[in-house]
């Protein structure tokens, strides 16, 4: 199934007060690392991988957090992508969101041919 993700855009600006807005980047957890969205890539989802955690917002620098739990939703894999680089999440398979482990802020190569090639 050809999937193509928009993500949640996260912007910060001023709420005309002079104070910064805050602004949540969508993290996943899966298998002790943390993933994040990446926008407007084609990719194909399948397998059934098991469950990840999508990691409650952090917009308050740690204040009112407190026992904030993550939301259970299901990850899948990509196709021609190991789980450890990068995998869908979402309620069903006709709506996921492509996840992606970064290195040093850089998309590893296998999804980089996967933007190229769209």
């Amino acid at each position: 199934m050809l999937m193509l993700t928009v993500a949640c855009a996260s912007e910060s600006g001023s709420d005309g007060d002079g104070e910064q807005a805050n602004s949540c980047a969508y993290r996943v957890l899966y298998q002790d690392r943390t993933y994040r969205d990446v926008a407007n890539v084609e990719f194909t989802a399948g397998e059934k991988l098991g469950s990840a955690t999508v990691l409650p917002c952090d917009d308050t620098g740690g204040q009112n957090d407190a026992g904030q739990a993550g939301e259970t939703t299901t990850a899948y894999r990509v196709d021609g992508i190991s789980p450890s680089v990068a995998f869908a999440v979402g309620d069903s398979l006709d709506d996921t969101t492509l996840v992606v482990a970064y290195s040093d802020s850089k998309l590893p190569p296998e999804v980089r041919k996967l933007i190229d090639g769209s």
